[in-house]
Formats: C-alpha cells, sequence, structure tokens
C-alpha cells in the first residue's frame, strides 16, 4: 500500500509536465541531426542526444521527491543496471518505494518528428528484488506532442480505482477531462491490429504469424479487400494508448521470443504503465495468458498481449497460441 497516494500523483505528474515541457522546447530549438546524435549504448539500448534532455530534467525533479519519499529509481540512463536510490545514501534494501520510469518512450519517432512519444512512470512498493510488474499500484503516462501539435494527454491509475486523463492545450494551458475507452467490438475485422515488428530482424516470421492469426480468425483474404489493418507505433506507451483510446483492438509484441540473435525488444520499463490500460479493461498478459509479473530492471526483455475487450481476447488469443506453438515460439499447450 503506497503512502499518501494523492500527494505522489500530483508530485508526478508535475515532473510528467516538466518533461514535457523541456522536450517539447528542444524540439522547437534543435535540429533532426542534433537530437538524433547517439550519445550512449546503455542497458540494452540506444541512448540519443533527445534522452539526456529528459534524464537532466529527471533526476533534478527526482531529488526533491526524495524528501518526501526514500525510494529506488528505476531506468534508463543510470549507468549500466539502470538504478539509483534517493535520498543519496539510502539503503536500497530499506527504501520506501521502487519507481520505474521511461523518461522518453518512442525516442525514434519525438526526434524525427513522425510520432508523439510517451513519459511512463510506475510506482511500487518496494520488496527489494521479488518487485515486479505485477506490484505496480501507481501507473502515469504523458505524451509528448510533435511541435506542430498542441494537445497533449495524460492517463493515470491507482490500482483498483479505474482510469482517469486529460487533455492539456499547450496554447492556452487549459485542461479538459478525457474518458478512455478501449473498443468495444467483437471481431477484429476492419480494426486496427497487430504483432510489433518495428526493427530488422524476423520480421519475416513475425509477419507470416500475424498473417496465420488473422486468417485463422477471419478466413481466406478475398481479393481486393482488406480485412484488418495495422500501425507499428515505436513506443510500447502509444500501443497500450492506442488500446485504452479504442483506437486498436489487439497488439502482440513476441520479439523476445522470435529474435535469434540479441535485438531491441520491450522492456519492464515500456511497460511500466499496464496498470492503466487493465484499469481501463484491456486485457494485459504475457505469451502464456497471465498477468506480466517481469523484475522491475532495464534489461529484461518482455513478450506481451493487450486485447480490447474480452470479445477480442476470445478471437485472438486461441489462434495466436496456435500459431506460436506451430513456428517453436512457446511449447505446445496440452
Amino acid at each position: 500500500m503506497l503512502r499518501d497516494t494523492h500527494t505522489l500523483l500530483t508530485r508526478i505528474l508535475a515532473i510528467h509536465a516538466a518533461i514535457r515541457d523541456g522536450v517539447v522546447r528542444s524540439c522547437e530549438q534543435g535540429t533532426t541531426e542534433q537530437l538524433a546524435a547517439i550519445v550512449a549504448e546503455q542497458a540494452g539500448d540506444t541512448i540519443y542526444a533527445i534522452d539526456r534532455i529528459s534524464e537532466d530534467i529527471l533526476l533534478q525533479h527526482f531529488e526533491t521527491l526524495g524528501k518526501e519519499w526514500s525510494f529506488l529509481l528505476i531506468a534508463e540512463g543510470l549507468g549500466m543496471d539502470g538504478r539509483r536510490v534517493f535520498p543519496a545514501g539510502t539503503d536500497p534494501a530499506h527504501a520506501e518505494l521502487c519507481i520505474i520510469i521511461d523518461p522518453i518512450d518512442g525516442t525514434r519517432g519525438l526526434m524525427y518528428q513522425k510520432r508523439p512519444a510517451w513519459i511512463l512512470t510506475g510506482v511500487a512498493p518496494n520488496r527489494g528484488a521479488e518487485t515486479n510488474l505485477s506490484d505496480i499500484e501507481l501507473a502515469v503516462q504523458t505524451e509528448i506532442p510533435l511541435v506542430k501539435q498542441h494537445l497533449s494527454d495524460t492517463l493515470w491509475a491507482v490500482a483498483g480505482q479505474g482510469v482517469q486523463a486529460e487533455r492539456y492545450n499547450r496554447l492556452t494551458s487549459e485542461r479538459m477531462p478525457l474518458h478512455p475507452h478501449p473498443s468495444q467490438a467483437t471481431t477484429i475485422a476492419q480494426g486496427y491490429g497487430a504483432i510489433t515488428r518495428f526493427f530488422p530482424g524476423n520480421r519475416a516470421l513475425l509477419a507470416a504469424i500475424d498473417d496465420a492469426v488473422v486468417e485463422q480468425v477471419l478466413g481466406p483474404l478475398q481479393q481486393g479487400t482488406a480485412q484488418s489493418f495495422e500501425d507499428q507505433y515505436i513506443a510500447t506507451g502509444g500501443q497500450l494508448y492506442e488500446l485504452i483510446m479504442g483506437h486498436d483492438r489487439w497488439i502482440a509484441d513476441l520479439r523476445p521470443l522470435a529474435l535469434k540473435h540479441p535485438g531491441l525488444c520491450c522492456h519492464p520499463y515500456d511497460l511500466c504503465t499496464e496498470l492503466i490500460a487493465r484499469e481501463a479493461g484491456v486485457l494485459v498478459t504475457n505469451e502464456r495468458g497471465a498477468l506480466l509479473s517481469t523484475p522491475l530492471d532495464v534489461t529484461t526483455g518482455i513478450a506481451w498481449m493487450g486485447y480490447a475487450n474480452t470479445a477480442i481476447y476470445q478471437q485472438i488469443a486461441p489462434a495466436l497460441q496456435t500459431a506460436m506453438a506451430q513456428n517453436k515460439l512457446i511449447e505446445e499447450i496440452s
């Protein structure tokens, strides 16, 4: 149980706003080449110049947060293990909270001004090395808009209390309530959904599984028709948002299962706001259909699936399990 959840939420919302505003200013003032410059390779991912901007703001504000709560912070950019305790000198075992954050989820799309990125934060009571995604009791995600975009959404959830959200107008500073609703469609036909394949490496396999799932569910493709659609949004938080807002009906990220060689996969910090999706009614599972319970770190690869509602789950999950087993990504289910 988190202490003084309302105040903690208020502090995190303010940190998100500061990161959002600082990153947008940098995007307005910098060139694509400057923002996309590679500055480091850490903890299994590439760190770009734009990432450093968000990390600097983050650390300034978390120093202040450490005056009210002791916590272990888990994030990229904090060295190879991605960990730091606040206040400085605190024994990690005695820290009250475990906070995992991705300061910019969707860096690549944002630095090229193609898609908005997201700030993701999950907060759990600190249970030491056993602390995992299922322990997160407070989650916040905030949109970092494109320079040409004046609206930015923020969503948050406290475990067991549903979802709240607002839409911020950065031109007028007005905030309006937002009411997320996952799709209630009972079929994937004529809707968005896909298997994630952002980067080179086994895309042919992942696309073949995608096609097999859709064909099993909707039947053979008819000439001159499009049965369903896909949107490869290179941001896990963005994918969750699309499910929460009713834009997508299903998503499956199988990269850790499919990659023959080490590659860029989804990590716990990418999924630290999946609580928001679940509180909205989205079904989020691992490859076996169970709740995500990966330990909080910056290196573990995670396979995950999201379904807008039970009907979509019942339609897609069996077909997906069959296709994964046939392609030896998982063992046959007896």
